[in-house]
């Protein structure tokens, strides 16, 4: 056989085994395959590369919470472990958040962002030295707002005491007896030790611990009534639960109580909106408004009437809209002590303000009538400088006058300038000097009322003077007699 055939015959026997090891393949069974598919699957699942992916993005606030819940375990283990206190003593509890980071305003009292901080007239400063976390007894422990403040589900007096009571409710769990305040008994946990809990320098060295100081708040609450209508504590206290530590910032906002207390209607009930219904006040039934902390003021938001340094400009509106308003907290003689003048505040009129008073007064800006009378105020002044027409002669200045010429200001024809004009518009100028005798010399009636008998009503008045006479006769009466034919035609 030569070398040609030998290779044909090699090719063949080559095409055949690489035919059977294809055949071999396609033959493999299918439940082979399907195990290999399942482990793979399960490889990518538990796999180092899977478990190498990063964790989803947390929020600040998951961040902060869960640090917190790691700081909060750490401490209770070591107490439960009787461990002695971490260096640098404890953190959780002593601020409403860890670190003393800002409370979201959602967990915030309603009504916050109209009043950000809470009135120190209502509610006085307080001295807390408890380090206490709400967010552990209730989260962790799962103890509920009544646990601790049981009395604030039959308190009807801000004098009730509210903070549970360490015999009943503090030694159930921590290692300690206060049975006798005089004597507590701190036990071999570290829980009941009395830095766990207090705090302040040496606490409960030689027994004694620095004093918790909560003063009552300055209003009339009753929990219960608010409790009996299915109040939570988180309407008004904001959410207490994910805080550690409570302090006065999650007291009560006025802005969050007319929530309810300014519905109308039904849906009012009992929550009036009188302000008598929660301040305190005096025996005459006015607000109570000076207290050791400051005077108590209405608040911006509340019918724009904060006290602010502009408020002399502004409190004409409100009390023009609302005098009830005032009238809660003010009588009518706070009032007319300024504006009649017994009370002179120098920020109304500036200095050297009499020589610049006729010019503000023909304005009327300010209004001089809102504190002053005329005919008093006004004209006793002006007799005494001689300015007035009744003015003694000697006071009088010699060769002024006040008023243009007689040929504009009394003669005919009448003009823009004649006085007939100027009383019309303004009056109150006119009686600033002058009485009603003074205008009855020239218009009264000649003879018994001794004047000139100039007539000082408009065309086609007589049609009408039957019904003005029978209104009012007496400004007929200051230019008439009763006998007067002119009367008798309009009685």
């Amino acid at each position: 056989m030569d070398a040609g055939q030998d290779g044909r015959h090699e090719d063949a026997g080559l095409g055949r085994r690489r035919g059977a090891r294809r055949d071999e393949v396609r033959f493999v069974p299918g439940w082979v395959a399907i195990v290999a598919c399942l482990g793979a699957l399960a490889l990518a699942i538990v796999g180092p590369e899977a478990a190498a992916q990063p964790k989803p993005a947390a929020t600040a606030e998951d961040d902060s919470e869960e640090a917190a819940d790691d700081a909060e375990d750490a401490e209770e283990g070591e107490a439960e472990a009787g461990a002695k206190p971490p260096r640098g003593g404890y953190t959780s509890g002593l601020h409403p958040m860890p670190g003393d980071a800002e409370v979201p305003l959602d967990w915030m009292p309603p009504g916050t962002s109209a009043t950000p901080t809470p009135s120190d007239e209502i509610y006085p400063p307080q001295t807390l030295t408890i380090r206490f976390n709400h967010k552990t007894h209730v989260k962790g422990l799962r103890q509920t707002c009544k646990s601790c403040h049981a009395g604030a589900y039959t308190s009807n007096a801000v004098t009730d005491r509210l903070l549970p009571k360490p015999t009943e409710t503090c030694d159930n769990c921590h290692d300690v007896d206060h049975s006798d305040l005089t004597q507590v008994k701190a036990g071999t946990n570290e829980n009941g030790q009395c830095v766990y809990c207090h705090i302040g320098e040496d606490a409960g060295a030689g027994g004694k611990v620095a004093p918790l100081v909560l003063p009552h708040a300055n209003l009339r609450f009753p929990h219960q009534k608010h409790v009996d209508r299915n109040i939570k504590c988180s309407q008004c206290h904001g959410r207490v639960d994910r805080l550690e530590l409570a302090t006065r910032e999650q007291l009560p906002r006025m802005a969050g109580c007319f929530t309810c207390h300014n519905m109308s209607g039904a849906a009012q009930g009992d929550a009036k909106s009188d302000c008598d219904v929660c301040h305190l006040t005096r025996p005459d039934g006015l607000l109570v408004t000076a207290f050791a902390t400051g005077d108590l003021l209405p608040p911006r938001w509340l019918y724009n009437a904060a006290h602010t340094p502009d408020w002399l400009e502004r409190h004409k509106q409100s009390a023009a809209n609302n005098s009830a308003f005032c009238g809660t907290c003010h009588t009518e003689n706070y009032c007319t002590d300024c504006h009649d003048g017994k009370v002179r505040p120098r920020n109304v009129h500036p200095n050297d303000f009499l020589s610049m008073h006729a010019q503000a007064a023909r304005q009327d800006n300010p209004r001089c009538v809102s504190c002053h009378q005329e005919q008093t105020f006004c004209a006793d002044c002006h007799r005494r400088t001689g300015v007035a027409r009744d003015a003694p002669s000697a006071t009088r200045p010699a060769g002024r006058r006040f008023h243009p010429p007689p040929a504009e200001w009394t003669n005919a024809p009448r003009s823009a300038k004649h006085h007939a004009w100027e009383a019309e518009r303004n009056l109150n100028a006119c009686v600033s000097c002058h009485t009603e005798r003074d205008c009855a010399t020239c218009h009264a009636t000649r003879g018994m009322s001794g004047g000139q008998g100039l007539n000082p009503h408009p065309l086609g008045f007589e049609s009408k003077c039957k019904t003005a006479f029978s209104r009012n006769p007496r400004p007929c009466l200051v230019c008439h007699q009763s006998s007067d034919s002119f009367v008798q035609r309009c009685q």
